[in-house]
């Protein structure tokens, strides 16, 4: 579905990915980890179109796509999470699910022509969707409230939810649950679960190996820009190259 072919991007001197190469198949869950610094985030940038190759071609679905921009490779079906919950906080919860849809009649000049019932079916059905999502996720009673009043993990909800109103095809998540509350990180894991059952893919970072091993069904292993491993969570885990990556020893 996702394949990266020997993709490199330096900053000054400093290269932050080298040479890597992956290809995601038939995986609903897969992993990446690596310690801090290791080039995790540079690779998600690179494959959503935040920051150019400077040599490498990554394909999704047999479409080569780098070069594209972000909102682009979003129309192509990949879409994702940062690691800190982007959100916009002076518009209500709900405000923030109904922005998400694509291509909506009503953002069109072509629908000064159009009639107003098309709009209004459109609306009604993304309306229905959106507030079926935050139910799903326990904030209902907060659909009216600034998302800046929502607590950090709610915010992380609420951005994970809103990535369903764009009808992804890949969801690429950047430590989802990273700086929430325990009980918060199981309703996460629970509404990837779910999404996974419903037939989404997803493309994790997460320093979290509880969850990676809980969630994963592949994992990638970078360090210094490189992959040194690639497997089952269980195995990773013994790895004496991913120990050796994270404890130096």
């Amino acid at each position: 579905m996702l394949e990266l072919k020997q993709v490199n991007k330096s900053f000054g001197g400093i290269r932050a990915v080298s040479d890597c190469s992956l290809e995601i198949k038939s995986y609903r869950i897969t992993g990446l980890i690596g310690p801090n610094g290791s080039g995790k985030t540079t690779l998600f940038n690179l494959m959503t179109g935040f920051l150019p190759l400077d040599h490498g071609e990554i394909f999704f679905k047999g479409k080569r796509i780098d070069g594209f921009l972000p909102h682009q490779i979003a129309e192509f079906g990949i879409v994702r999470t940062f690691q800190l919950a982007r959100i916009f906080p002076k518009m209500t919860v709900l405000e923030n699910m109904l922005l998400a849809p694509p291509r909506q009649i009503g953002e069109k000049l072509v629908s000064l022509w159009l009639k107003g019932k098309r709009i209004r079916e459109e609306e009604r059905k993304n309306l229905k969707k959106a507030l079926t999502l935050i139910e799903i996720v326990g904030l209902s009673h907060l659909k009216n409230q600034f998302a800046a009043n929502l607590s950090y993990g709610q915010q992380k909800l609420l951005e994970l939810v809103r990535i369903l109103m764009a009808e992804p095809q890949m969801i690429l998540l950047d430590e989802p649950t990273a700086g929430i509350n325990p009980s918060l990180i199981r309703k996460m894991m629970e509404l990837i679960l779910k999404m996974r059952d419903a037939g989404k893919v997803f493309f994790i970072i997460e320093h979290n190996m509880d969850v990676v091993i809980e969630l994963c069904d592949w994992v990638f292993v970078l360090d210094n820009g490189q992959k040194i491993a690639e497997g089952k969570p269980e195995a990773i885990q013994n790895d004496p190259r991913v120990i050796e990556a994270y404890l130096g020893v």
